[in-house]
């Protein structure tokens, strides 16, 4: 740190020399025509060049990155959004104000150049360069070396640096970018209409989770940070929009791992006139479509293991994945009371009223969900824990619903809706009872929700996905800060 002090000294002494000098260390940009991916795209095959007298000139800008000074004269390389090129500065052949210049730049400064091209004896494509100017003067060095294991944090806090300095990384985030806008071709290819709801909500629902609270003050009244928009699309469906989907941001009030991160990006969508089996082959089609316009093939390595999307992928029921992956006794998922005690041994936070479903929602989480690397659809969880979800025709303690896990960890979570009003008054009745007696997570009573209900709410199924997480998969990236530009972090000491 002392080091970097003493040059972010050197570096503003000289922006005042050249403030001295009549030059301004943060001109006006006058404007580049040719971006550096370009002039070497369209160059790339060109052996040739014209004679001097000829040469178009070429005008482009970027950060300095390195210099190679030989007196008189130097190569450097110079960067910008789509690449990084050569560059040539002969004393001689420039006015003797734009040598001076470029002896007093630093790495890290932006120029903006003009020259021609030529090619050196390696064969490298090089602008040999005739004019000069300083776009904006760097007061602090770049890092030399700031990858590696011990640099990880820090390079969530200086996402900036970390892009600049590391490839890898501004690929994670291109192809991000790149997914969502897959995602968002595929939705409306298929008649869905993209909608945004309230990030802000006076009841926080649709999710089971502890939410931000905040305050309006000209409202006088409290208010939440959305955990989900699930309440406000179905509300949508209820309008007559058939076919919605949004893709925002959540926010949960909960730990911060490799797979969570307490504001995350979800893609939710409804479809009015179908069933969650409907949305399983929906999600088949949407994921492995992505995998392979984004990784050239549906089985692809992800942290050293194989992943093989190709469908149909695997189905099993909740009941069955806990005996068949979990290991489970037939005796313990019929006996709650075993449930619940086999919960609590294995260290679940249980509270007094939560039933058998609860207990073996959490026993899934520690014995099943690990063990499901390949993609896996588990259908009809407990009611307990699905206070959105239509119930089951062949057991009325379960729901038409399902969880995808790839990689062991949920990637998406889908249902078919519960459109039954009455139904849906007494489950966020049982809801806040369970808050009431301290789960914060619970959902609470949404009344206008239920009279949106009452208005009829045709047969409809909707889904979230985990854009984050999915991203996560695609990329390769062992963690959730990895495919989050700027991910939640502790203060620094």
């Amino acid at each position: 740190m002392a080091d970097d002090n003493i040059l972010r000294q050197q570096r503003v002494k000289k922006s005042q020399e050249l403030r001295d000098l009549g030059l301004d260390p943060y001109p006006s940009f006058n404007g580049a025509q040719d971006k550096i991916g370009d002039i070497l795209a369209r160059y790339a095959s060109q052996a040739d060049f014209w004679s001097e007298d000829k040469s178009p000139l070429l005008r482009t800008a970027g950060r300095l990155m390195t210099v190679r000074d030989f007196g008189k004269s130097l190569f450097f390389h110079v960067q910008d959004g789509t690449g990084r090129m050569q560059g040539y500065l002969k004393k001689d052949q420039v006015d003797p104000e734009t040598f001076g210049l470029f002896k007093k730049l630093d790495i890290g400064d932006f120029v903006g150049l003009a020259g021609s091209l030529f090619r050196t004896k390696t064969g490298e494509l090089t602008l040999l360069v005739k004019e000069a100017v300083l776009l904006s003067k760097a007061l602090l060095p770049l890092p030399e070396k700031f990858h590696g294991l011990t640099d990880v944090e820090q390079r969530y806090r200086q996402r900036y640096l970390d892009l600049l300095v590391n490839p890898a990384v501004r690929q994670i985030f291109e192809t991000r970018s790149r997914i969502i806008s897959l995602i968002r071709s595929f939705m409306n290819e298929r008649g869905f209409l993209e909608v945004e709801t309230p990030m802000m909500q006076p009841i926080p629902g649709g999710a089971t989770a502890k939410p931000f609270k905040t305050y309006h003050n000209t409202l006088d009244m409290p208010l939440f940070l959305r955990i989900a928009p699930e309440l406000y699309l179905k509300r949508l469906v209820i309008g007559g929009l058939e076919r919605v989907f949004e893709i925002n941001r959540n926010f949960r009030n909960e730990g911060i791992s490799i797979q969570h991160n307490p504001e995350f990006t979800m893609m939710e969508f409804y479809q009015a006139y179908a069933t969650y089996q409907d949305l399983m082959a929906f999600t088949e089609l949407l994921v492995s479509g992505l995998a392979s316009a984004v990784r050239g093939t549906l089985t692809f390595p992800y942290q050293g293991e194989s992943i093989d999307l190709t469908p149909p992928w695997r189905k099993i029921t909740f009941l069955e994945a806990l005996q068949e992956i979990g290991g489970l006794p037939a005796a313990v998922l019929a006996d709650p009371d075993r449930a619940v005690a086999l919960a609590r041994d294995q260290g679940a936070q249980l509270r007094a009223g939560d039933g058998p479903g609860k207990a073996l929602t959490k026993i899934f989480e520690q014995v099943v969900e690990p063990k499901l690397r390949q993609p896996t659809f588990v259908t009809g969880y407990p009611i307990e824990v699905s206070p959105l979800a239509k119930r089951s025709r062949e057991n009325p303690e379960l729901t038409d619903r399902f969880e995808l896990f790839i990689s062991g960890r949920e990637i998406a979570n889908g249902f078919t809706e519960l459109n039954d009003p009455l139904d849906q008054r007494e489950r966020f009745l049982e809801q806040m009872k369970a808050h009431e007696a301290g789960d914060d997570e619970a959902q609470v009573m949404d009344r206008d929700y239920v009279q949106a209900l009452e208005y009829g709410l045709p047969p409809t199924a909707g889904e979230g996905i985990g854009i984050d997480r999915l991203v996560m998969l695609l990329t390769d990236a062992p963690s959730i800060r990895e495919v989050i530009l700027f991910p939640q972090l502790r203060p620094e000491n």
